[in-house]
């Protein structure tokens, strides 16, 4: 028997993909906030394909780490400045981040 995908794990759900461009703070989270509520609304987690992010504040961080918290949610292509970040935090650890979005969608 199998049983309907949560929405902390969605299963063999396909998850959407978010692919934000640009750097992303304080006055800028708000719509990054409304594509993941959309997603995970929808979907019940998201893949956030980083591989555009230049630049993100404490914000961003705050909020990555709330919608991991809450939902499920890959993160894939992460540029050398925010893997350096995310290791800086040590939230490399704690976080699902993958090399590529084909990486993420397979997990």
């Amino acid at each position: 028997m199998t049983s309907p995908a949560s929405p902390r794990h969605p299963g063999a759900r396909a998850l959407p993909v978010i692919a934000p461009r640009g750097e992303f703070d304080y006055g800028t989270v708000p719509w990054l906030q409304e594509q993941i509520d959309a997603a995970v609304d929808e979907h019940g987690g998201l893949i956030l394909d980083a591989g555009r992010i230049t630049f993100i504040d404490s914000t961003v961080l705050t909020l990555i780490l709330m919608t991991h918290q809450r939902t499920h949610l890959r993160i894939a292509n992460l540029s050398p400045r925010l893997t350096h970040l995310f290791g800086v935090y040590g939230i490399d650890h704690v976080l699902r981040i993958y090399p590529t979005v084909s990486d993420a969608r397979a997990a």
